[in-house]
Parts: C-alpha cells; sequence; structure tokens
C-alpha cells in the first residue's frame, strides 16, 4: 500500500514536494513547478503547501 510522506532526500523547504513526486513517481521539478504556478495564479497554493507541510509526516527509516 502507497503512502504519502514528506520526503527526507529531495526537499528544498520542507519536503513536501519531493513527497509528492516520490508518490507520482514523477520528476520532483515538474511538482515544484506546478506548486509555484498554483500558488502565483489562485494564491491557494501557498495555504495548501503551508497546511500539507504541517500534516504529513517523515517517512519511516
Amino acid at each position: 500500500m502507497k503512502k504519502l510522506y514528506k520526503s527526507r532526500t529531495d526537499k528544498k523547504l520542507c519536503g513536501v514536494c519531493g513527497g509528492i513526486a516520490e508518490y507520482l513517481e514523477v520528476d520532483p521539478t515538474i511538482v515544484r513547478l506546478i506548486t509555484v504556478i498554483v500558488a502565483l495564479a489562485c494564491g491557494s497554493g501557498l495555504l495548501a503547501y503551508i497546511i500539507a507541510a504541517l500534516i504529513m509526516s517523515y517517512k519511516p527509516e
């Protein structure tokens, strides 16, 4: 079963985009670009990122 976790290895700020990229099996740069575009276009992307950073846990080692 796949679970969504923050990334410990591929993180720039909190590891949220890296974790989403690992979960979706895509390049983290694509997820980061989409996050920035949504944040600039709607403003809700930044709020979603902050909430995800607070709620998501790190992957257990």
